[in-house]
């Protein structure tokens, strides 16, 4: 992966993939490693962040080296300044840039013209860093990732995406279920299902919240209304009625079922305080997994070959 793009989850293989989340568990064993002195990550957002932009820069600093942060004001994408242009600029600058944007084409456009390895650090399309501090998650919880069975309740969106490629990769059984209009895109749903025959997988969709949850290993969902749909929010709470996880969805998965959410969580709506805090929930293991996998994603794109 040295010197790579990180674009989709699915820019890896399969090894390549396990390779991460192996060296993502070794490091957060090991605690700070100096392998990336005298580097640079340069973080270019568009979006607010607390989890992403934090769990960057911490990576950055526990590996030995630097990250500036460079908000949406200062760097004004394809407003201020065109992507291709920041792109060549930063690369005179940095070893890599990581971009929070709302349009896949921007981070795409910057990996074009970037001279640096560039990482998509979320966009409308995908969210690949959380798939990796989720993997690393459930590997942790779970003991392995082949045969494991993730339920995805709600809106089929970046997450779902990066998260249902991710696990058809690892040979884990992916179903999501999503009102109708919400289902993610039918290209990424054939994908991930190429991906899964592959690897011994298995990719399902499903229209009621219980059919996936029936029998599941983890329970995972997400906000009804993401960053910048907050106009749609009154209608999505409609819509996704009956699709909240609450007590009585996550007693018919298995005794020992996880319970995921990638945070901010809409308390109330998309889950209950009591699944949230409760017993079987691991949302903030989850939280802290996103410096483990970057630290070993920055590792190995930005290490030494070797």
């Amino acid at each position: 992966m040295h010197g790579r793009d990180l674009i989709s989850i699915a820019d890896m293989t399969s090894l390549e993939l396990d390779h991460v989340l192996q060296m993502a568990m070794a490091l957060k064993d090991a605690g700070p490693q100096p392998l990336l002195t005298g580097k640079t990550l340069a973080l270019v957002f568009e979006k607010p962040s607390l989890r992403t932009r934090v769990s960057f820069h911490v990576a950055m600093r526990q590996l030995g080296g630097d990250c500036i942060y460079l908000s949406p004001p200062e760097v004004g994408l394809g407003d201020r300044e065109t992507p291709a242009d920041v792109a060549r600029v930063l690369s005179r600058y940095v070893d890599c840039i990581a971009a929070r944007t709302f349009e896949p084409e921007t981070v795409i456009d910057l990996a074009r013209y970037a001279g640096v390895p560039v990482i998509n650090a979320l966009n409308e399309a995908e969210h690949p860093c959380q798939a990796l501090a989720d993997l690393v998650t459930i590997r942790e919880k779970k003991g392995n990732l082949r045969g494991v069975t993730i339920a995805y309740i709600g809106d089929g969106n970046n997450v779902a995406n990066s998260l249902s490629l991710a696990a058809a990769m690892s040979g884990m059984h992916f179903r999501i279920a999503a009102p109708g209009g919400y289902e993610m895109p039918k290209d990424v749903v054939r994908k991930a299902e190429r991906l899964a025959a592959e690897s011994g997988g298995s990719v399902e969709v499903v229209a009621h919240a219980g059919e996936a949850v029936a029998e599941a290993d983890v329970v995972y969902t997400d906000v009804w209304a993401s960053m910048g749909q907050e106009r749609e929010a009154a209608v999505r709470r409609e819509d996704f009625a009956g699709y909240t996880v609450d007590a009585n969805l996550m007693a018919q998965a298995k005794r020992d079922a996880i319970f995921m959410h990638d945070l901010p969580a809409h308390r109330g709506e998309e889950v209950t305080d009591d699944v949230m805090d409760g017993s079987q929930s691991v949302v903030f293991d989850q939280a802290e997994n996103r410096l483990h996998a970057q630290k070993a994603l920055l590792a190995l794109i930005l290490g030494d070959e070797s």
